[in-house]
């Protein structure tokens, strides 16, 4: 149980109410553990003399120690105490209680990644606003953990932030713009280039152009380099993000229904930016380099047309029989570029197919990997964040799907069309793959959040950032 006191500060938890709270029952005895129920709270008000705090959000924790949950993957007392804390602070955020003090409940950084992405909520461009909320931890007892967890949250929110935003509000040239603004403070650790078309052209990138030239919106290559360990010489960890600003399928177009939520088709460069952004605001001891290809996906005179064929960046051909399979095909040249940094491993993220919505939903992003020991890395932090991944197979069975191709050396959609739609696009990305330690995040069926993440609002999730920088935070402490 932890209580929020309000109104100004503060919010207690002590053992003997922890098993006192929802509905008169003992959490303790309950079988199903509260990270898979609907969250259950509650507001106590004060006596009218108690200034400090007028009212009080009470909310269950669920089973003492929980733990780690291997049927689940995932840590659930961390999970339950997000979600208890997200809860009692939107309660008091209905209120219009402008700060709150937060209880640690045992684990301040799960507490503060509450806190921060429950009171989340998109209405930059509405006149009517929700009460801003302030939060900071009641005593001192985990400070640290306190400012980390913040860090984190305030990380996947800005994922969100960009995801959420309309596409005429993020462009390729905004989106650049809005990422360099937000790592000025540490202009000592990160490089910034924002490459224009003319640079992509020398490079080559003809599978990116083909995606870009149907808009009259300008493609941007965005190159991040984080540089945080001591050892300048380390190799880096490379982050490749999948950028379309808006995709309409190109001239083969999507249906208008729900076409709108394609602004958030660049959630992959937005999860990955931000997650540059994270590791420089905790200074972590390791280079990262980060790619986020940039263009909207258009119909147009100009645009690229089915059964056209085009050369990517390491002179592959691609036949292009469907034109919103694009993600695909701008990744290419960014993962051929990305092997002149000689990095420790690659990871690309993309909002790629919705074959991986089909197949896991938004359980977990889909992960494609050549390397057990990636995996094992990026399988770990999820189990810390809540913010899963679950391996996918990268069989020979699929490569043989897209390297039949009538007319070229590759096709960017399969053999057998939409049969295993998400191995066959992570099978075509694997021919742009040199490097031994690589992995693919599908995080399409993870994109949005309806009401799956209780801590998470209705919208554009922002996911999965915070697995991200754990994983690269692993990477930095233990090699």
């Amino acid at each position: 149980m932890f209580l929020v006191r309000t109104a100004a500060r503060t919010a207690v938890r002590t053992n003997s109410c922890r098993s006192f709270c929802v509905s008169h029952t003992q959490l303790s005895d309950r079988k199903v553990s509260l990270a898979s129920e609907r969250q259950k709270q509650s507001i106590l008000w004060t006596s009218q003399g108690n200034k400090d705090f007028p009212c009080v959000a009470l909310v269950g924790l669920g089973k003492n120690n929980a733990g780690v949950c291997r049927t689940e993957n995932w840590d659930t007392s961390k999970e339950n105490i997000r979600q208890a804390v997200s809860a009692g602070c939107r309660l008091l955020q209905d209120l219009e209680v402008s700060h709150v003090e937060v209880d640690s409940c045992g684990d301040a950084q799960s507490a503060a990644e509450g806190a921060v992405l429950g009171l989340f909520h998109y209405d930059q461009l509405k006149s009517k606003k929700k009460t801003k909320v302030t939060t900071q931890l009641h005593g001192s007892a985990d400070v640290v953990g306190w400012e980390k967890g913040i860090v984190y949250a305030e990380g996947q929110n800005l994922a969100r932030l960009l995801m959420e935003a309309p596409a005429n509000h993020i462009t390729p040239t905004a989106f650049a713009k809005t990422i360099e603004e937000k790592l000025a403070p540490h202009a000592d650790r990160v490089t910034i280039h924002k490459r224009p078309q003319a640079w992509i052209e020398e490079q080559q990138m003809g599978a990116f152009l083909s995606v870009s030239k149907g808009s009259e919106e300008p493609p941007v290559f965005l190159e991040l380099h984080y540089n945080g360990s001591p050892d300048s010489k380390q190799p880096p960890l490379l982050l490749v993000g999948k950028g379309i600003t808006f995709d309409s399928g190109g001239i083969s177009l999507k249906p208008s229904a729900s076409m709108d939520a394609m602004r958030a088709d660049m959630g992959g460069a937005a999860t990955v930016c931000a997650s540059i952004v994270t590791a420089a605001s905790l200074k972590l001891p390791v280079n990262i380099v980060g790619l986020a290809p940039l263009c909207e996906n258009m119909p147009s005179g100009k645009a690229t047309k089915p059964g056209d064929v085009v050369k990517a960046k390491n002179g592959k051909t691609i036949q292009v029989d469907n034109t919103d399979a694009e993600g695909r095909l701008i990744l290419a040249d960014a993962l051929c570029y990305g092997h002149v940094f000689n990095p420790r491993a690659i990871v690309n993220v993309a909002t790629l197919t919705g074959a991986m919505d089909v197949a896991l939903g938004s359980a977990a992003a889909g992960v494609f990997t050549n390397s057990d020991w990636l995996w094992e890395q990026l399988h770990r932090a999820s189990v810390v964040t809540g913010d899963r991944v679950w391996r996918m197979p990268l069989f020979q069975h699929y490569t043989k799907q897209v390297t039949d191709s009538q007319l070229a050396d590759l096709n960017n959609i399969g053999k057998y069309s939409r049969s295993g739609g998400a191995c066959t696009a992570a099978a075509f990305l694997r021919e742009f793959v040199k490097a031994p330690h690589w992995a693919h995040l599908d995080i399409a069926g993870v994109m949005s959040n309806k009401d799956e993440v209780p801590y998470l609002r209705k919208g554009m999730s922002g996911r999965p950032t915070r697995t991200l920088v754990e994983f690269a935070a692993g990477l930095a402490h233990n090699g």
